[in-house]
C-alpha cells in the first residue's frame, strides 16, 4: 500500500498532523493521501495522560473544538479549572503553596480537565471527516530503509497468527508493507521504531540522555456530594520525598472531571536510586494520607493505567528529521516536566510537522500518490528540515528552553535546592541563563547497589481505598492473544544480566517497577529464574528504560493487544 504520508502513531501529535495536512489539501485544491497505522484497537486505547489540558495549540489547529467536542456524543466533558492548589506533605500533614509563590507553568487558568484517550477519539473522527485514513489494531514492526540505508522508505506491520514456538497458526497473515513518500513516527515516548531512527541515524549525537518518569493513574467515580467539578491539585512530598535533600524527583496529580471523576495519580521519575522503590505501591499509600483520602470517600475505583513519559526536556530533544521521514510529539519528548504537560507541544509539534510536509510535497510537478495511484520512484527522498527550523522558532522550544535547567537540579541537589533553583529560573532568569546543569546518566544508569539501601515496608491494601496489583490491572482491560511470541525480549548479549547483575546486585527492581506485574522470579529449587508475563504488560514502556543494562528490548505485539483504555 502506498500513500503520500504514512504517520505511527494516533495519538495527539500523529493525529493534528493528518487533520493540518488535510486542511491545507482543501485549503489548496491540491490531494494528498494520509494514513495513520495505531497498535491499539482503536484510537485512544492506548492513550494516558493526567490530564490538565492547554488548549493553546489546538486553538490553533480546530478554533472552534470546544463546541465541537461538547456535541459530540458518549464523551466525558471537558471541565474548565476552578481551582488551582498545590501541597507540600508530611505523612500526617500539609501546608498549601500561596499560588503566588508557584512558577507561572504552575498556573492552570484557562485549562481544561480532560480525558486524552477521549479527546484523541474525537480528534480521530475529524481526521476521518476530513479523509484520513485510519487502520488502528495495526503494529508498526518493521522501518523500510533504502537499499543504501540513508533514508526511509515507510513501514510495514506486524505478522500475525505465529505462535509461541515461532509457527505459523491456521491465522496466519503476512505483515503489510506501508510506503510512503514521508513517513511521521508518533508513537509517543520510548517508541520502538522513533528508537531504532534515533540510533540509526545518530538523531542523539551532541545532545543528553534522555530521562523519563513513569505515571500511573487511576480514575474513581464518586458520589455528587463530595464532587468539586474543575479541582486541581498537585504535591510535592510524602511519599517520595521525605527529607530536603531527597533527589527522588516526582510528585502527584489529583484532578475533578465532570461528571462526577475523580483522576488520581503518581509520577516519579526513573532516574531515582533506591532499588527497592516501588512505584505502583508509593502511589497507593499516597492515597492514605489525610487530605487525599477525603477526595475518594463513598467512590469505586473504574480505571487503571501507566505510561512512561519524557523528562529530559530542552537537552534532550533530538534531531527531528532524517531522509523520509520525521520524529513527532512524546516521539522526540517535548513534554514540560515542570508543567507536567505534553499535549499541547505535541499538538503544535504535529501542525508544524503537517504544514512542512503538505510544503515539500506539493512543492514541484510530482503528481501525488492520490492521483497517481503509486509512488513516482523517480522521487528523491528528502527531509523536511523546514519542519525543525519551524519548531525551534515557534513558542515550543522557547517554553522547554526557559525550564532547561529544573529536572537536572532537583537529580544533582535534591528537593529544596530543586524548588529554589526552580522558583529562580521561572521568576528571574527565564531560560537566560548562561549554563548548562549535565544530567549524564541513563535511568538505568542510576539505580544504586541494594547494599546501600534499606528494604521498604508497604502497608497491605484494604481493597477499598488501596488495591493489590493484579486487582487494579483488570481496570486496564489488557488483552495479548497468549499463542504468540513474547514482544519483551531479553536482548541475547545481555542474557545473563537478569540472574547475575539485578538479581544479586539490584535485588530484581524489575519486580518492583513494573506496574503491571509482568516480570517475577520463580524459585525452582536450586535457582531463581525469570519469569515475563507478557501478557500483563500495559505498554508502559518502562521495563525498556529501568532495567539493568537495558537488557529488555521493547518490540510490539500483535496489534489490537495491550490496554483498553476508555477514560484515561
Amino acid at each position: 500500500m502506498s500513500f503520500d504520508v504514512c504517520i505511527v502513531g494516533g495519538g495527539p501529535a500523529g493525529l493534528a498532523s493528518a487533520i493540518r495536512i488535510k486542511q491545507l489539501c482543501a485549503e489548496t485544491g491540491k490531494n494528498l493521501s494520509v494514513c495513520i497505522v495505531e497498535k491499539g484497537s482503536e484510537i485512544g486505547s492506548h492513550i494516558l495522560s493526567g490530564n490538565v489540558f492547554e488548549p493553546r495549540a489546538l486553538d490553533e489547529l480546530l478554533p472552534n473544538w470546544r463546541e465541537e467536542y461538547a456535541e459530540s456524543l458518549d464523551r466525558t466533558p471537558i471541565t474548565p479549572v476552578k481551582t488551582d492548589c498545590f501541597l507540600f506533605l508530611s505523612e500526617t500533614g500539609s501546608v498549601a503553596m500561596p499560588q503566588v509563590l508557584l512558577p507561572k507553568d504552575l498556573h492552570n487558568d484557562g485549562n481544561y480537565v480532560i480525558s486524552l484517550g477521549q479527546l484523541c477519539r474525537w480528534l480521530g473522527e475529524v481526521a476521518e471527516t476530513l479523509g484520513v485514513e485510519i487502520y488502528p489494531g495495526f503494529s508498526a514492526s518493521e522501518v523500510l530503509y533504502t537499499e543504501d540505508n540513508t533514508g526511509i522508505l515507510g513501514v510495514a506491520t506486524r505478522d500475525v497468527g505465529i505462535g509461541k514456538d515461532g509457527t505459523c497458526k491456521n491465522t496466519f497473515e503476512r505483515g503489510v508493507e506501508l510506503r510512503a513518500r514521508q513517513t511521521l513516527f508518533a508513537e509517543g515516548a520510548r517508541g520502538s521504531c522513533s528508537e531504532e531512527l534515533m540510533s540509526k541515524f545518530n538523531l542523539r549525537e551532541g545532545k543528553q540522555p534522555q530521562t523519563y518518569g513513569l505515571g500511573i493513574k487511576e480514575v474513581w467515580e464518586i458520589p455528587s456530594e463530595n464532587f468539586k467539578s474543575g479541582f486541581v491539585q498537585h504535591t510535592l512530598g510524602w511519599p517520595l520525598q521525605s527529607a530536603l535533600l531527597d533527589k527522588t524527583f516526582g510528585g502527584t496529580f489529583l484532578y475533578h472531571q465532570e461528571p462526577n471523576l475523580v483522576l488520581a495519580g503518581l509520577v516519579v521519575g526513573l532516574d531515582y536510586e533506591n532499588p527497592y522503590l516501588n512505584p505502583y505501591k508509593e502511589f497507593q499509600r499516597w492515597k492514605t494520607h489525610p487530605d487525599i483520602k477525603k477526595h475518594f470517600v463513598g467512590g469505586q475505583c473504574v480505571a487503571y493505567g501507566a505510561r512512561v513519559l519524557n523528562e529530559g526536556g530542552f537537552h534532550s530533544i533530538p534531531k527531528l528529521t532524517f531522509p523520509g521521514g520525521a520524529l513527532l510529539g512524546c516521539a522526540a519528548g517535548f513534554l514540560n516536566s515542570v508543567k507536567i504537560k505534553g499535549t499541547h507541544t505535541a499538538i503544535k509539534s504535529g501542525i508544524e510537522a503537517g504544514k512542512a510536509v503538505f510544503n515539500e510535497l506539493t512543492r514541484n510537478d510530482t503528481s501525488s500518490v492520490e492521483e497517481r495511484g503509486e509512488i513516482d520512484n523517480d522521487e528523491p527522498i528528502f527531509e523536511i528540515t523546514p519542519y525543525e527550523l519551524a519548531l525551534k522558532n515557534s513558542w515550543v522550544f522557547n517554553e522547554l528552553h526557559q525550564v532547561r535547567n529544573t529536572h537536572a537540579a532537583f537529580q544533582k541537589w535534591g528537593l529544596a535546592p530543586g524548588l529554589l533553583y526552580a522558583g529562580l529560573e521561572s521568576f528571574f532568569f527565564k531560560g537566560r541563563e548562561p549554563w548548562t546543569i549535565s544530567h549524564t546518566k541513563l535511568d538505568a544508569e542510576c539505580t544504586g547497589s541494594a547494599d546501600k539501601f534499606k528494604e521498604i515496608c508497604y502497608p497491605s491494601p484494604d481493597g477499598v481505598l488501596t488495591f493489590d496489583l493484579l486487582t487494579n490491572l483488570q481496570r486496564a482491560g489488557t488483552y495479548h492473544e497468549d499463542d504468540q511470541p513474547s514482544h519483551l525480549r531479553i536482548k541475547p548479549e545481555l542474557e545473563n544480566v537478569p540472574k547475575d547483575v539485578s538479581m544479586q546486585i539490584y535485588a530484581a527492581p524489575e519486580t518492583r517497577f513494573c506496574p503491571a506485574g509482568v516480570y517475577e522470579y520463580v524459585n525452582d529449587g536450586d535457582k531463581d529464574n525469570l519469569v515475563i508475563n507478557a501478557q500483563n504488560c500495559i505498554h508502559c514502556k518502562c521495563c525498556s528504560i529501568k532495567m539493568p543494562h537495558e537488557y529488555i528490548q521493547w518490540t510490539v505485539p500483535e496489534g489490537g493487544g495491550g490496554p483498553q483504555y476508555q477514560v484515561m
